[in-house]
């Protein structure tokens, strides 16, 4: 059995199985009892089809629908033929506002930038809406109400959930149940007419009774099965946002989100409804999704449309929100496709093709049975030789004998063992909610009970990702940071032109942002990373607003994965221009050629320099501190936003060490890991010396392991990467497309069955590729 399951049914896999695959199982499963309840979690194949076809007829409308208005009203623009007079409804103005929600909708759908310049552009706009481009909405509740009824809700219609009714009546769909039905009502019949009322009629109720009950246990069942899915589904939607509000800066549930809001948007978050940009840099905007169009698509002030449903492939950004819910071009495009559902489990499929066996098996003797029967039946009539002589009772015996027949069917065949499965995988999903994990997929229950390698990222997984700046090393000087005072005398020590322009790069180089509550505290915002430099700036006397006010920004690089660098140019108030730099250190100190001395001057970078502060890197590193280094350039000429940032002749100010703890319980977890066969690999874009020693007190990195930088790593050819990937214990300095390599090689070279966990977007290619993603806590984003 189990090679006949294998050649038949072993073709699906828990991700990325083939069509063919999908289809050929099906075709051996095609004859059951009950299809609607077998098949109620399999993927509709068809309706995937027809979905995927609706979504590209749709992509095509989409893409006319962006080009043919802009062109239209380019022409216009240069014929001038029309001057629009927009009247605002009556009912919107009732409510407090100066523009219905279809004009909003009309202007980002068709991408309308005469409408938007109509209504005195973004500015305009927001005003229009009772909105702050800086300060967000003022959220009292009966604003919010007043916006929700007007504009409505930023949710997508849904499928109305299933009553009670209709799992009874699917379980009724039973053909063997059917026939035993149709057989239960003729005995009644029979019995009745030949013993009377009522006792003829105690076998046919006995028997209806039984099918009613299987009925409704089964429906029962179903029903509670349903709402389980209904209350995981619901979880797996919960994502939260960063909005402003009433001036302060808050997370709020994408399902609250209202027109008018302020949205911040960063790598990795899906743009949550159509709105407007505002403010950013380097936003790059995925919009396959909607358009089909792969390249991703810059947007900024003269592009400012964003569209709901795309991602942020890079940079960051404010949006103002126009459109939510059904009025959006996701909502619409989701509107019209039906889902083809989750592929199935391997072990769905497998169960499927036992209960197949088995039925087969079952209606194999189901129909001995009835022939063994029958034929006693008449072998009897022909020895008593009353063969042509048939009365009523003969003919209820044959009835009888259909019956057990029709009951061996029915018990032997198990239609319910690939629903218990599912059951099963639910509510393996529900104990591990319990414990603050979620499954968003069903597959990865049953797969994760097989992984023979695990890949962990560093940051935010091992670690407890609450990072605090504890050593500097600035003007010669290392110095241990362990609270106000400490930080203070720092200040003090340090010459004043160097500390003004070490709070200048903390406070203006950052994706992060410092915010005062209601009460007047303040609280970072921002990456773990950037929230401890920003409170090692407050630490050290700065003030956020008022270095923000001191200089204009003129063009920012975000940081990223693969530059492992971020980089911002100002504007000072003299006029000249000053770009600061900071990232990963032993990188950045590449671009140096100065560095600043004892005495806060400028002095060149000499090989005893040099080796001085790649000692200080390496010693911040063996103590397991993240090392960032802290670089700056005054520049001599005008920079306009189009002039691409200097990529050397910088100055060395400041190398800061980053203490993140491990996670209590992660060495307890490596070794029970161990014990089970399964190797841990620890994947992470710092430092080496920083990755070894953490991967040294996880227990991850042993004597006969290999730690391997990703620069060293790609230039390895297959047969050297055949022999070195089952030794890697530990890769630092790793790219996204290193960490994805590794994982296929080790699934397609070595047969492993990988999880991966990851906590931001440098982790997704490889969490896609891997058998089972993790993404952990709160920093999982939605690419």
């Amino acid at each position: 059995m189990e090679n006949y399951l294998n050649e038949n049914f072993g073709g699906v896999k828990p991700k990325h199985s083939s069509e063919e695959a999908l289809k050929r199982w099906r075709k051996l499963c095609s004859v059951v009892k009950n299809p609607k309840r077998r098949f109620r979690f399999t993927a509709n194949l068809e309706k995937r089809s027809e979905a995927e076809d609706m979504k590209k007829s749709n992509q095509k409308k989409l893409r006319v629908a962006f080009l043919v208005p802009q062109a239209a009203f380019r022409f216009i623009d240069a014929g001038q033929l029309i001057s629009t007079d927009y009247k605002v409804p009556e009912e919107v103005k009732a409510s407090g506002f100066g523009i219905s929600p279809d004009e909003l909708a009309s202007i980002v759908e068709g991408h309308d930038h005469k409408k938007l310049r109509d209504h005195s552009g973004i500015e305009g706009i927001s005003e229009k809406l009772s909105t702050s481009i800086t300060n967000g909405i003022v959220a009292s509740e009966e604003s919010l109400k007043r916006r929700q009824e007007l504009y409505g809700f930023n949710r997508f219609v849904e499928k109305p959930p299933r009553g009670f009714w209709m799992f009874v009546w699917e379980a009724m769909q039973d053909t063997t149940l059917m026939i035993l039905a149709v057989c239960a009502v003729i005995s009644l019949v029979v019995e009745i007419y030949k013993e009377g009322w009522p006792k003829g009629a105690y076998d046919g109720l006995g028997v209806i009774f039984s099918i009613l009950l299987v009925v409704f246990v089964t429906a029962t069942c179903d029903y509670h099965q349903s709402l389980q899915f209904k209350v995981l589904d619901r979880e797996k939607k919960k994502i939260f946002i960063q909005v402003v509000r009433n001036g302060y800066r808050q997370k709020i549930s994408i399902y609250d989100l209202v027109v008018g809001d302020l949205v911040h948007l960063s790598i990795g978050d899906q743009v949550p409804a159509d709105g407007l940009f505002v403010s950013g840099f380097s936003l790059l905007i995925d919009e396959s999704s909607l358009t089909g169009e792969s390249e991703p698509v810059n947007v900024n002030k003269e592009k400012p449309f964003l569209l709901s449903g795309t991602k942020v492939q890079d940079g960051s950004g404010k949006m103002l929100v126009t459109t939510v819910g059904m009025r959006t071009e996701w909502g619409k495009l989701m509107a019209t496709l039906s889902e083809g559902g989750q592929d199935e489990t391997p072990l769905q499929v497998k169960l499927n093709g036992v209960a197949t066996i088995i039925g087969k098996v079952g209606l194999f003797f189901a129909i001995i049975t009835f022939a063994v029967l029958t034929k006693e039946l008449i072998d009897r009539k022909i020895s008593s030789g009353q063969q042509w002589n048939w009365s009523e009772d003969d003919f209820t015996e044959i009835l009888d004998f259909f019956a057990i027949a029709v009951t061996i069917v029915v018990v032997a065949v198990p239609e319910g063992l690939p629903l218990a499965v599912t059951l099963s995988l639910a509510f393996a999903m529900k104990k591990m909610m319990n414990d603050r994990s979620l499954v968003r997929n069903l597959a990865a229950c049953e797969t994760m009970g097989s992984a023979t390698c695990i890949c962990s990222d560093k940051t935010g997984t091992l670690t407890t990702n609450h990072m605090t700046v504890v050593k500097l090393w600035m003007c010669g000087n290392v110095k241990e940071i362990h609270n106000a005072e400490e930080a203070k005398k720092v200040m003090t020590e340090t010459s004043e032109g160097a500390s003004k322009i070490l709070i200048q790069s903390i406070f203006q180089n950052t994706s992060g942002e410092v915010v005062t509550d209601k009460d007047g505290r303040c609280h970072t915002l921002g990456t773990p990373t950037e929230s401890a430099l920003l409170e090692f700036g407050l630490l050290l006397g700065g003030n956020f607003v008022r270095e923000c006010k001191e200089a204009t920004v003129v063009k920012v690089e975000p940081f990223n994965s693969l530059r492992k660098k971020m980089a911002v140019v100002l504007e000072l108030p003299g006029g000249k221009c000053r770009c600061h730099c900071k990232g990963a250190a032993e990188i950045i100190l590449q671009t140096c050629d100065k560095v600043l001395d004892s005495t806060g001057q400028a002095v060149p970078l000499d090989e005893i320099s040099i080796n001085h502060l790649k000692n200080v890197i390496e010693s911040f590193a063996s103590e397991a501190l993240r090392t960032l280094c802290l670089v700056y350039v005054d520049l001599e000429n005008k920079f306009s936003p189009n002039d691409q940032i200097p990529e050397n002749g910088y100055t060395c100010m400041a190398i800061v060490g980053i203490k993140d703890p491990v996670r209590p319980g992660v060495k307890d977890a490596v070794q029970t890991c161990k014990s089970a066969g399964i190797t841990v690999r620890m994947v992470t874009g710092d430092n080496i010396n920083t990755a070894k020693a953490i991967a040294k007190e996880c227990g991850i990195l042993t004597d006969d392991g290999v730690a391997i930088e990703g620069p060293d790593f790609r230039q390895k050819s297959l047969e050297e990467l055949r022999e070195l990937i089952p030794k890697i214990q530990v890769m630092a300095r790793s790219s996204p497309l290193d960490k994805h390599t590794l994982v296929k090689h080790l699934r397609t070279m070595h047969d492993e069955v990988v999880a991966v966990t990851g906590d931001g977007t440098n982790d997704a290619p490889a969490l896609h590729e891997a058998d089972i993603g993790l993404a952990m806590g709160i920093a999982g984003t939605e690419v």
